[in-house]
C-alpha cells in the first residue's frame, strides 16, 4: 500500500476507468507521486460487483479493453470473471497494485484555494490530501440499484432478488423465475438462468431493440493467424470501431430503415413476425436507447426452445403465488429478479465542495466531457453510451495528463474551467428510464466546443490529442505564503 497522506494525483476508484488512468499517468508523469482510493476490497468494480448469472459485456473486447494491452481472450463478448481477470492482470503487470488502497471509500473532498489543495474525507474518519483529483468511479450507485416500489410487494410468499447484489447461495434449479426488466442485464439473466430454472419468464412494460453479435470475431480470429498478435488486436478494434460507429450513424440518420433491419434479423430468429411486433417492436428510434447485445442470439434460441417466455405488460400487484399484470393474468413465480436498472450518481457519490462551499453538480457545465466549469484541479471519468466505455475513458485520461503536462511546463499550480454562457443539453444523451431519472445531478451540455460533448469517438480520437488545453481555462500559480511582519 502507497504511504504518506498527500499525494500530487488521487484517483478515485480501481475499475476499468481507475487502472486504466494510473497506467496513463505512469507513463506520462513518472515521478508524481498517486494514490487509487477503492471503496471494495478488490480490483474490478463494475465487474468485481456485480456476479449475477451469465454477466459479460455488452461491447465487444477489442474496444472495451485497454490500446496499451490488447485482449487476447478468444471471445468477443467475455464473461465478467475473466474481465475482471484482465484488470488485474493490467494492474500488476504495470505495478499499479501496490497504489491501491482497499476499502478507502471516500465520502467528501473539500478545495483549499490557499493551499492549491483537495482535502479527502474517507469513510473511516482518515484524511488525505492531494494536488488533483480524478474521479474514476464510473455514474451509478454501488450501494443501491433502482427498485421501483411494487405494490402488494410485502404479500409475496417468493424470494426477491436484484441483480446488483446477487446472493452467492441463490438456488434458482427447478424454480419458477420471472425477470422483471427488458434491458442488459434482463437479456443477459433470461438464457442463463433458463438453463437450469423450471421456467423463466421476461417481464417487460415495452420492448427494447435487441441485436445479436457472435460470440467470436471470426476476422480477429483470421488476422491472429496471419499478424503478429498486437497487431491483428489493433486491426480487429479499428474494424469494430468502425462498424459500431457506423451502425449508430445510420441508426441516428435513418432510423426507419434500422427498424426494418433490426426486425428482420428478430423474425429470421423466431420466425413469427406477429410475436417480434408484440414483444421486439419498440416505439423509440434505435439509439434513442442503448441497444442490448445478444450473443449468438442466445435469448432468441431460448424462446424458441420453450425455455423462456416473453410478456408485455404492466404490473397490477405483487400476491403471494407471483405478479398479478393488469390484464388479469398472474405470473406464477417462486424468484423474482427485479432488473429494473441502475441508480446514477456522479463523482462517485463524493460530496464536493470549494472552499467549504458545496458544488451542487448538476449547476455546472461539463468542460470536455471531463471537468466541471468553475471547480479547479477535479476530472472525472464517463465513457460513450454509443460505444465501448473504455473508447472515451482512455481519451480523457490522455486529455488529464496532457492538462498536467502543460501545468508543470508552466509552473501552474491551478487550472478551473471557466464557465460558458448557455448551458442546457443533459450530458448523457440517452431516453433511458436510468437516465432520465438522473438529469438534474450531472453537469449540462453547452452550446459549443468545448462544453459539447459529442458521442463521436472517431471525431473525439482526432480531436482530443490536438485539444487546446488553455482554451476557456484559467490557470493560477501556486500561492506564495504570507509570512507577518514580526515587529522588533
Amino acid at each position: 500500500m502507497s504511504g504518506g497522506t498527500h499525494f500530487d494525483v488521487l484517483i478515485i476508484g480501481a475499475g476499468l476507468s481507475g487502472i486504466g488512468a494510473a497506467w496513463r499517468l505512469q507513463e506520462s508523469h513518472p515521478a508524481r507521486t498517486y494514490a487509487i482510493l477503492e471503496a471494495r476490497e478488490a480490483i474490478g468494480g463494475t465487474w468485481d460487483l456485480f456476479r449475477y448469472p451469465g454477466v459479460r459485456s455488452d461491447s465487444d473486447m477489442f474496444t472495451l479493453s485497454y490500446p496499451f494491452r490488447p485482449w487476447r481472450g478468444a471471445e468477443a463478448l467475455a464473461a465478467g470473471d475473466k474481465i475482471r481477470q484482465y484488470i488485474e492482470e493490467t494492474a500488476a503487470e504495470a505495478g499499479i497494485t501496490p497504489h491501491i488502497r482497499f476499502g478507502a471509500k471516500v465520502v467528501a473532498a473539500d478545495w483549499s484555494a490557499p493551499a492549491a489543495r483537495w482535502t479527502l474525507r474517507l469513510a473511516d474518519g482518515s484524511s488525505l490530501t492531494c494536488s488533483f483529483l480524478y474521479a474514476c468511479a464510473g455514474y451509478y450507485r454501488y450501494d443501491a440499484g433502482y427498485q421501483p416500489d411494487f405494490p402488494g410487494l410485502a404479500d409475496f410468499a417468493g424470494q426477491l432478488v436484484h441483480p446488483q447484489f446477487w446472493p452467492a447461495d441463490l438456488d434458482y434449479a427447478g424454480k419458477r423465475v420471472v425477470v422483471i426488466g427488458s434491458g442488459a442485464t434482463a437479456v443477459t439473466l433470461v438464457p442463463a438462468m433458463a438453463e437450469q430454472a423450471a421456467r423463466v419468464t421476461m417481464l417487460q412494460r415495452s420492448p427494447t431493440y435487441l441485436t445479436v453479435l457472435p460470440g467470436r470475431d471470426a476476422i480477429a480470429d483470421a488476422l491472429r493467424k496471419v499478424l503478429p498478435g498486437r497487431t491483428a488486436s489493433r486491426v480487429a478494434r479499428a474494424k469494430n470501431i468502425l462498424l459500431t460507429q457506423g451502425f449508430y450513424q445510420l441508426a441516428r440518420r435513418r432510423p426507419q430503415s434500422v427498424r426494418k433491419l433490426l426486425r428482420y434479423a428478430a423474425v429470421r430468429a423466431l420466425g413469427d413476425p406477429a410475436y417480434v411486433d408484440e414483444h421486439f417492436k419498440p416505439s423509440y428510434d434505435p439509439w434513442d436507447q442503448r441497444l442490448c447485445v445478444i450473443p449468438e442470439g442466445d435469448l432468441y434460441t431460448a424462446i424458441r426452445a420453450g425455455r423462456v417466455s416473453m410478456v408485455t405488460d404492466h404490473i397490477d400487484t405483487f400476491v403471494p403465488g407471483g405478479i398479478r399484470l393488469r390484464s388479469g393474468r398472474v405470473l406464477e413465480a417462486d424468484i423474482v429478479v427485479s432488473a429494473t436498472g441502475l441508480a446514477l450518481l456522479p463523482v462517485g457519490g463524493v460530496r464536493v465542495s470549494v472552499g467549504g462551499k458545496p458544488v451542487e453538480i448538476g449547476e455546472h457545465a461539463a468542460y470536455r466531457g471531463l471537468m466541471l466549469s468553475g471547480v479547479p484541479n477535479l476530472a472525472y471519468c464517463i465513457g460513450y453510451t454509443n460505444a465501448s466505455w473504455t473508447l472515451r475513458a482512455d481519451l480523457s485520461h490522455r486529455y488529464v495528463c496532457k492538462l498536467l503536462k502543460h501545468m508543470d511546463r508552466h509552473g501552474f499550480a491551478v487550472a478551473t474551467p471557466r464557465t460558458p454562457g448557455g448551458q442546457g443539453r443533459p450530458l448523457l444523451d440517452l431516453s433511458s428510464g436510468y437516465v432520465r431519472r438522473a438529469l438534474d445531478i450531472f453537469p449540462r451540455q453547452g452550446d459549443r466546443d468545448p462544453w459539447l460533448v459529442r458521442q463521436n469517438y472517431l471525431r473525439d480520437v482526432i480531436a482530443t490529442p490536438r485539444a487546446d488545453v488553455t482554451r476557456d481555462m484559467t490557470f493560477e500559480r501556486r500561492p506564495v505564503p504570507v509570512l507577518e511582519e514580526i515587529t522588533p
